[in-house]
């Protein structure tokens, strides 16, 4: 109800019930129907001078007025009954009057009670009825809100249509952070818009792609001195200690280069999505991993279907598995369908990390504590790759502390079926 949209349909609404109801609501007041004193009242008053002059003198009557022993045939019209005799009772007369129609073409007759002669009746001009163009005014303020409605919507809808294409365009941002491109039509500020959208996206493409190309050049041009050093460290003059305290660093930065790599690879190469059956991808993850000596149970998941890379969803669900089983003693894995998802839940039970670096957790190379460094293999870069995974199969991942300790890791991915 908010939109831009929804509130020009509104304003056009109001704008044309407004000034259409008013104009016609004040033509009605200065050029309306007869009043009472020029209608009914007259009507009342022949009434009341027949009545009079058929009990003084029956014989002067004219010849459309006649006695009756029975009020006259017809469809009896109780709204112009009901206006006649409160016109005879403000004019000081109790008569009795009965008004009926033979057809709707045909006149309408009055039978005034006349006593023991019977009933009086007389002829009666159609007269416009109390409230009948008010009536007429509500079903004519019903048929132009109708109107109106159906031309605000169709007004709003052009005027709002760039618009919606520049936010949908928006909603549709890329994992990398990149625009599709826009159409460039519709009004002169929506065109300019869109084309200045487009060469940001442009530009934002290049950049991406420069640092991609640095980033891999970087991690290949690395090996070529990091296997010169591995060779030199064999032959220095040094104890067998600090000759593996010299070939663990280069293992570390080996690993570096192949995670800078992989990242990259990742990000270039978007293979065609696929159905992946996500309980059966995990149950191999975890046997895989209790093969290798690692501390990981899975819970009996459902059948549950998604679509993306099997290769690089299970590299992106192995990520954060091992990240769990080495860093929080152990993973628990459970799997479940909610509200039309599905919903990985990866639980440890370690120290969990500090409320303050959680926002931190998914930046390349971050480390809660890099004295870890020293102790646990890896390139920091597990949580990273495994979002980016994710990301691009239209999920997401998300990490929280939970209570009184341990850490929950959450993936979720639209189902495929």
């Amino acid at each position: 109800m908010n939109t831009l949209r929804v509130r020009i349909a509104i304003l056009l609404i109001a704008v044309i019930v407004v000034v259409v109801g008013s104009t016609t609501a004040i033509s009605m007041l200065v050029f309306g129907p007869p009043g009472p004193k020029t209608t009914v009242e007259p009507v009342a008053e022949d009434i009341m001078a027949m009545a009079k002059l058929a009990a003084a003198s029956p014989d002067a009557l004219s010849e459309t007025v006649r006695f009756s022993k029975q009020p006259a045939p017809g469809e009896y019209d109780s709204g112009m009954t009901k206006w006649l005799q409160e016109t005879l009772r403000k004019k000081g007369s109790d008569l009795d009057v009965r008004v009926t129609r033979q057809a709707r073409e045909e006149p309408l007759v009055v039978s005034v009670s006349a006593g023991d002669r019977g009933y009086l009746l007389m002829p009666m001009p159609h007269l416009p009825r109390p409230g009948v163009g008010w009536r007429i005014f509500s079903r004519w303020m019903l048929y132009l809100t109708a109107a109106a409605v159906a031309i605000a919507i169709f007004v709003s809808y052009r005027m709002t249509r760039p618009l919606v294409m520049l936010e949908n365009a928006v909603a549709a941002v890329e994992p990398e952070a990149i625009l599709p491109p826009l159409p460039e039509k519709g009004p002169a500020e929506v065109k300019a818009t869109a084309q200045a959208l487009n060469r940001l996206s442009a530009r934002l493409r290049m950049a991406v792609e420069s640092r991609m190309r640095l980033v891999a050049a970087a991690g290949h041009d690395l090996r070529t001195p990091m296997t010169r050093m591995r060779l030199r460290a064999e032959f220095l003059d040094l104890d067998d200690e600090e000759r593996a305290l010299w070939l663990k660093d280069l293992d570390e930065l080996d690993r570096i280069a192949d995670s800078a790599i992989l990242l990259v690879r990742e990000e270039v190469d978007q293979p065609a999505p696929e159905e992946i059956r996500l309980d059966e991808l995990l149950a191999e993850i975890v046997d895989e991993l209790q093969l290798q000596g690692r501390s990981v149970t899975l819970e009996d998941p459902p059948k549950v279907t998604v679509r993306g890379s099997t290769l690089a969803l299970s590299r992106a669900l192995r990520n954060l598995i091992i990240n769990a089983a080495t860093h929080g003693g152990g993973a628990s894995v459970a799997l479940r369908r909610d509200n039309g998802q599905a919903l990985v839940r990866i639980d440890d039970e370690g120290p969990g990390i500090p409320d303050d670096l959680l926002a931190q957790i998914f930046e390349p190379f971050f480390r809660v504590d890099p004295a870890r460094r020293q102790n646990i293999a890896g390139a920091g870069l597990g949580l990273t790759i495994a979002r980016e995974i994710v990301q691009r199969a239209g999920g997401d991942v998300t990490i929280e502390n939970k209570d009184p300790k341990g850490l929950r890791q959450t993936i979720r991915l639209p189902l495929a079926d």
